[in-house]
């Protein structure tokens, strides 16, 4: 009998697939950066369009030539910075030692928890445990009453501080606390950044659809879009590969290595007419992401300097020469 060749169904790199644990990413990992700056930033997923622009890729064939490709549009309103946290490394992980909030904080944040009583503590005492402290992170928040979102709750996340010296650190930390940060104070035009973001969810799907399995003979006795063999009597135990029904969509994944083509504060100026499908007008900052990006619109999106950026750079601000702002309603004119 002929040898079979029969490559598994799916890939198992993301198992468990199963829901998010909330809206937004978590960001585990943060590059090594000599820069002092907040290493990344948080916005709003609008829609997609297309550009026209000089193609400046190095090893391209048509470079300088005119090409289309597809862009995405993220609302980035200014976060503001609410608190310094301090850690210390030990052999089971960062442990949170002190931190310390600023004095005047945004009345949406207590629609997320009750504020601090001494929201500030002394300079001096915070000061005094930094010197024992190996690393520090800021605590932001969002705007979203700045957007276009009907919503006021705001989102709160950690973001990491470039340099390796940590008393620059802390001063740079104690100089912005309590004020706000836009999308060009830490990211710039061209620059390689990651995306980190929540899928689209699907719900509850069968292993046909959510894994990619054969559909099974048509007179199969217990349907044809179901699992052909679970596995053998003995062991009784099920093998975590066996492609099974489940959850799908909700994920959180990572996209390397996004361009920023552009960053703009005029929302006007890339609003398309009648306004991005189910999310409607940009009011402020925004940016210019090259490619799409994980999750649906009105979902909140998480950028970070690109942890293992690509070997050749390209220099320069990419040089757009026509954005598309084309009705997306369907009854628009044709460009």
């Amino acid at each position: 009998m002929a040898r079979t060749h029969h490559p598994r169904r799916g890939s198992i790199g993301y198992s468990p697939r199963k829901r998010a644990k909330r809206i937004y990413g978590r960001i585990k990992s943060w590059p090594e950066e000599e820069k002092i700056r907040i290493q990344g930033f948080a916005g709003y997923k609008a829609g997609c369009t297309h550009v026209s622009m000089i193609d400046d890729r190095t090893h391209s064939k048509i470079k300088g030539q005119e090409i289309n490709t597809m862009v995405t549009i993220i609302e980035t309103p200014p976060m503001i910075i609410a608190g310094i946290r301090a850690y210390k490394k030990t052999t089971h992980g960062e442990h949170t030692i002190t931190e310390t909030w600023a004095k005047n904080m945004s009345k949406d944040l207590a629609r997320v928890f009750p504020f601090p009583k001494k929201p500030e503590q002394n300079i001096k005492e915070f000061s005094k445990i930094m010197k024992t402290a190996d690393d520090i992170k800021l605590i932001v928040h969002t705007q979203p009453r700045l957007s276009s979102l009907p919503k006021k709750k705001p989102e709160v996340m950690e973001y990491a501080i470039g340099g390796k010296d940590i008393e620059e650190k802390y001063e740079y930390a104690k100089k912005h606390l309590g004020t706000e940060i836009k999308i060009n104070n830490i990211f710039e035009e061209g620059e390689i950044v990651d995306v980190i973001g929540i899928t689209k969810g699907k719900g509850f799907q069968s292993p046909r659809k959510k894994w990619g399995t054969k559909l099974l003979h048509r007179k199969n006795r217990k349907g044809q879009r179901t699992a052909g063999n679970l596995g053998p009597f003995n062991p009784g135990a099920m093998m975590w590969t066996v492609p099974t029904s489940g959850q799908m969509g909700y994920h959180q994944r990572t996209e390397y290595n996004k361009k920023i083509l552009k960053i703009g504060d005029k929302g006007e100026e890339i609003t398309p007419n009648g306004g991005f499908l189910k999310y409607g007008i940009i009011k402020g900052e925004y940016i210019i992401i090259k490619g799409s990006i994980p999750g649906p619109q009105k979902r909140m999106i998480r950028l970070r300097p690109a942890i293992r950026p690509p070997k050749t750079k390209v220099e320069g601000k990419p040089d757009l020469t026509y954005i598309s702002t084309a009705s997306k309603q369907g009854t628009g004119r044709v460009e």
